[in-house]
């Protein structure tokens, strides 16, 4: 006989695709927490998708690099002395060694092996390893480091370990443009501050939160600060196949923000910005803020992520407003949906709970939870395949 738990985690997914959105129920608990959707969503999703190293500002110099972790995965993306920019695997090709430890750094254009001096340029191709004139058939060429695919998209660089996959351009048509057209100087972007921080939540549950508008003035009072800094008359979510926008005008008539006064100069355009690129890489502007924020949503298991927030300017300087934005964002707002991603974990595991119902409405306004449905569609088609059902 099944306990509850059983026969909740058991419970069919047949047919969850097909329901019409305004009347949809959420996925299943489980597809939170279960190990073997999560090893699923690893191989068929994450091991096949496009990840974010970095701004293109971040490797201008020869040997200049990113360490990018994914699963038990590790890559290295670099500007060799050519100056080109290439990903590789970060393991030496001897005895298996990692090579590079630290997240960026500039290698002076060599990689060496900490265990026996195996060195690499910054392509993976192998340089030298000593003794190698003495092995009978040794030819360096044999022992380069494999290559990882690398795109650019909005400024920045992106890695797939899917030779197949598609293009980012396939993927996500006028996502460049979109990004040009509310950062004009995307190009010139240098890279501030980045944060990581390990959250007791899985990946999905942290996307949720920060794609829909429902909760913006119902839940914590940081919540409701960034909704005075925003027109909402204005706010629009908007679905492409893989990529999604959530933009809406600034409040011009805010005085302050952050715990800033602000110039009396406003800018008519500025805006609230967050644009989505499936699965998990979110650029975003808060109003007044002067920077661009990237935000990864990085699965260590079924339920922990490693959140990534990066901040990047144009000024040489960064400005005050900046500055105090950042701020706010990493020990106000930050906390704040972090403390709610911790509690809905905790709830998804109630024998109480099982699925919830979409609130999506008929205009698709901006309070409905539409862009949560069309991610949840992306996962499941992910998990199960294209014609699952």
């Amino acid at each position: 006989m099944h306990s509850l738990d059983n026969l909740k985690h058991q419970a069919p997914v047949v047919g969850w695709d097909e329901q019409d959105p305004e009347e949809a129920f959420t996925l299943p608990s489980r597809y939170f927490f279960d190990e073997t959707l999560f090893k699923a969503e690893r191989d068929n999703i994450f091991m096949r998708a496009w990840h974010v190293a970095g701004h293109k500002n971040e490797f201008s110099a020869p040997g200049q690099y990113v360490v990018c972790d994914l699963f038990d995965q590790s890559i290295v993306v670099a500007r060799n002395m050519k100056g080109e920019i290439r990903a590789f695997h970060n393991v030496c090709q001897h005895r298996g060694n990692r090579l590079l430890d630290s997240r960026r750094g500039n290698s002076g254009g060599v990689v060496r092996c900490a265990y026996h001096s195996w060195c690499y340029e910054m392509d993976g191709s192998l340089r030298s390893a000593p003794r190698c004139e003495r092995i009978k058939n040794f030819d360096k060429q044999d022992f380069n480091i494999p290559q990882i695919r690398i795109e650019e998209l909005g400024g920045f660089i992106y890695f797939n370990l899917d030779p197949e996959a598609p293009a980012l351009a396939e993927l996500f048509p006028g996502a460049d443009e979109e990004m040009h057209r509310v950062f004009p100087d995307m190009d010139k972007m240098r890279l501030i501050e980045e944060q990581d921080v390990i959250v007791p939540a899985n990946w999905k549950v942290i996307m949720d939160n920060s794609i829909e508008g429902y909760h913006f003035k119902l839940s914590g009072p940081c919540h409701i600060d960034l909704a005075k800094l925003i027109d909402f008359k204005g706010y629009k979510l908007t679905k492409r196949e893989n990529w999604w926008t959530y933009i809406a005008p600034a409040n011009l008539e805010a005085q302050n923000a952050y715990g800033v006064d602000l110039k009396s100069e406003r800018n008519p355009q500025e805006c609230f910005f967050n644009i989505g690129l499936w699965p998990n890489n979110t650029f975003y502007t808060f109003p007044y803020s002067e920077f661009l924020g990237t935000f990864m949503m990085i699965p260590l298991d079924a339920e922990r992520s490693l959140l990534r927030f990066g901040y990047y300017s144009t000024h040489e300087q960064t400005a005050e407003v900046s500055k105090a934005c950042m701020r706010w964002m990493n020990e106000d707002l930050g906390p704040e949906d972090i403390a709610l991603n911790i509690s809905v974990q905790k709830g998804l595991h109630s024998r109480g709970y099982d699925q919830g119902r979409y609130m999506i409405d008929a205009q698709r306004s901006n309070e409905s939870e539409h862009l949560v449905h069309h991610f949840h569609s992306l996962v499941f088609k992910g998990i199960h395949g294209q014609d699952a059902c």
